[in-house]
């Protein structure tokens, strides 16, 4: 399941986004760590590249999961005489 990860970032205009394979409660473990350690926060998405945020200036994330999408027609059902 892939999450989106957008990351608020204190005095920039937009947010940063970010598609994981993580589960939105590792992405937290991560940027509590890099808050107690006073460092960087360093998420990478699901095609290797990476972001890297001082974790001082995580405004906040905001998670979206994937759920696929649905296809169909919006039919329920077809009735048919015989």
């Amino acid at each position: 399941m892939t999450v989106e990860v957008k990351i608020g970032v204190q005095y920039a205009s937009r947010e940063l986004s970010v598609a994981t394979e993580n589960e939105p409660q590792a992405v937290l473990d991560l940027l509590t760590k890099a808050i107690a350690d006073d460092s960087v926060f360093v998420l990478t998405d699901d095609k290797g590249r990476t972001v890297a945020v001082p974790a001082a200036r995580v405004a906040y994330l905001d998670f979206t999961s994937d759920a696929g999408r649905k296809v169909g027609f919006g039919l329920a059902a077809v009735a048919t005489k015989k």
